[in-house]
């Protein structure tokens, strides 16, 4: 078959010599003969190469054709790699320690393994266990003739504020540990048997004191801390929140002295030995002074905490225990006026009036009823009594009174006893 052009190759004649001698094209040029057979094999001529001169042997580049490795595939080659040597090192280790007794390869080991132990066990400061420890280092435990109570720090040179009753029948030494297990003698400095506060001084340097807070400021439902030794266990915190303000206390021995206070009122868990101890706020200050509790045990060896407990408002404690401290006793807030307590009355009823005290300077008279004082109502005499002594000598509060059927209201400044 022909199409104007041959494309057959002649044969190779005896002249030629052996075809596998000859080059790959029949004809001189063909290497760029645009015309050759475009059927035939195409092949590149190079020269031979040059015999070695000597020298280290030439290295062949690498084969572009040739499939080369991912490096995904390299990574896993890794990653294979590392798995089996750990796995070959581990075994190899747990085997030397069981069979050096190291480890008993019968039991059950308990716990998750592999878990990080957090960098550090610092708590936050605002968080209740920061408060805790924030404060524990001035709360200490009072020890008197057997009788165990608690108290707190108040100045760096050594003065602890506690409860009258947790010192009552103490000589002049009493002893006082701290939470680190350390103690101390201390020296009553004074106590105010009515407003059931004392203040002690202790024999140690270097000691810190509470800051203290504005039980003024505190609301119902705020969080709290007490701190204290109660039944005996020192360095107890236990927590709560402020159940109610202003919670008229009457209380004493029968024969002994009638103790009044507006109380904080707290649920968290207060027992015997807590008495003294700080009632501390969510910032870490002290509010309140733990004394007292409500119980349904019918004596103090059967009293417990039923989740009422009450606090001196510490506004009150730290004037009572700046008195003790500068003049070694402390004065008592007065209206100049006897009420009648354990009457209902709707409010406090005036029994008599001192002529020249703050109650008659305001016009008040005998027979009056008063049935608010700084806002708060009055149920009875008691209450009366002990919101009065809340406040300082000096303080202007309003009073809201009943004369007959008339409501009446005037401002009252409250003094000084001068007992």
């Amino acid at each position: 078959m022909t199409d104007g052009w041959n494309w057959r190759r002649p044969p190779v004649s005896p002249a030629q010599g052996d075809p596998q001698q000859q080059p790959p094209h029949w004809w001189t040029g063909g290497e760029s003969d645009p015309w050759r057979d475009p059927y035939a094999p195409s092949s590149v001529l190079l020269p031979p190469p040059s015999p070695p001169t000597g020298g280290a042997p030439l290295e062949m580049p690498p084969n572009p054709d040739e499939p080369r490795r991912g490096f995904g595939m390299i990574m896993a080659i890794c990653l294979i790699t590392a798995l089996l040597a750990g796995g070959v090192g581990g075994t190899l280790g747990f085997v030397f320690a069981v069979r050096g007794g190291y480890v008993d390869a019968s039991r059950t080991q308990l716990g998750a393994s592999g878990q990080q132990v957090p960098e550090s066990t610092q708590r936050d400061p605002e968080s209740l266990a920061g408060v805790a420890e924030r404060v524990m280092p001035s709360v200490v435990t009072v020890r008197v003739a057997g009788a165990i109570g608690s108290g707190f720090v108040v100045s760096a040179d050594g003065y602890v504020i506690t409860n009258d009753h947790v010192v009552e029948g103490a000589d002049e030494t009493l002893t006082v540990s701290f939470h680190d297990g350390s103690t101390a003698t201390a020296k009553l400095v004074g106590r105010d048997p009515e407003s059931d506060l004392a203040v002690i001084k202790v024999a140690k340097s270097g000691l810190t004191p509470v800051a203290l807070g504005n039980s003024d400021e505190i609301a119902v439902g705020d969080p709290v801390l007490a701190f204290g030794s109660p039944l005996a266990l020192v360095n107890t915190v236990t927590q709560g929140i402020v159940s109610a303000l202003d919670r008229t206390i009457q209380a004493g021995e029968q024969g002994g002295t009638t103790r009044y206070y507006a109380a904080i009122q707290t649920d968290a868990a207060v027992n015997q030995g807590n008495s003294g101890g700080p009632l501390v706020n969510g910032a870490g200050q002290v509010v309140g002074v733990n004394s007292v509790i409500r119980s349904v045990g019918g004596s103090d060896t059967e009293a417990g905490n039923i989740g009422l407990a009450f606090a001196i408002p510490i506004n009150q404690a730290k004037r009572v225990a700046q008195d003790i401290i500068d003049t070694g006793k402390a004065r008592r807030t007065v209206i100049g006026a006897e009420v009648r307590t354990g009457e209902t009355a709707g409010g406090a009823r005036l029994r008599s009036v001192q002529p020249g005290g703050p109650a008659a300077a305001a016009g008040l008279r005998a027979g009056d009823v008063i049935i608010k004082l700084g806002g708060h109502p009055l149920e009875e005499g008691t209450d009366l009594i002990a919101l009065v002594r809340k406040y300082a000598p000096g303080a202007v509060v309003a009073v809201e009174y009943k004369r007959g059927t008339a409501t009446a209201s005037v401002s009252v400044t409250l003094a000084a006893d001068v007992k």
